[in-house]
């Protein structure tokens, strides 16, 4: 296959607040990025050392977000998918391919694409696009910490964990929490 490929990922399927973000990258053939891989296997320093180079180095990029109404009126599959295929629009380059990590590909793309489960760790275009989606999504959970100060949002950006499930429980939700998600559910119920 001749033209360029871009990777897709994203980061915050499982989290009880903020958005899911997507990324879509393009990386330069001429302009090789050492040290790519799964955004989850390497340190947040390391992260944001790469999201730099990322930027700056590949022939295009797109980030985009899907907000928690939206997740909670599609459900975060469907979310998930229409955030890859935003990616892919949003890019200044249409690819010829789209690699996307997971096992199920989103409807009416801009070019034709192949899903490569852990295609983060095997591909260095999704790797690329698995660490922007997940810088970028630190980022826009420590901006939530000092909007909504007491639910931790910058230590555990919004995943699910004890102490998110105490502040949840004692704060009730914000507005970046998602309510169709069952432990915020719950909660709703409480807070009415």
């Amino acid at each position: 296959m001749t033209g360029w490929i871009a990777g897709v990922d994203e980061a915050g399927r499982g989290p009880l607040a903020g958005p899911v973000v997507v990324a879509a990258v393009i990386l330069d053939p001429a302009h090789p990025i050492e040290g790519l891989a799964d955004s989850k296997q390497l340190s947040a320093t390391r992260r944001e050392q790469l999201f730099t180079l990322i930027v700056v180095h590949t022939l295009a990029h797109a980030i985009v977000r899907v907000e928690a109404a939206e997740i909670d009126r599609i459900n975060i599959l469907q979310a998930t998918l229409a955030g890859m295929r935003r990616a892919l629009e949003a890019l200044v380059i249409t690819p010829a391919q789209a690699l996307i990590d997971g096992n199920r590909l989103p409807k009416a793309l801009p070019c034709p694409a192949r899903a490569i489960v852990r295609g983060d760790a095997t591909e260095p275009a999704i790797s690329a696009a698995s660490i922007l989606a997940k810088v970028a999504r630190d980022r826009i959970l420590c901006e939530y910490d000092a909007r909504w100060p007491g639910y931790g949002f910058a230590q555990h950006k919004g995943y699910p964990v004890p102490a998110h499930l105490e502040a949840l429980r004692r704060l009730g939700p914000c507005p970046e929490h998602r309510r169709s998600f069952a432990p915020v559910r719950k909660v709703c119920l409480c807070f009415g």
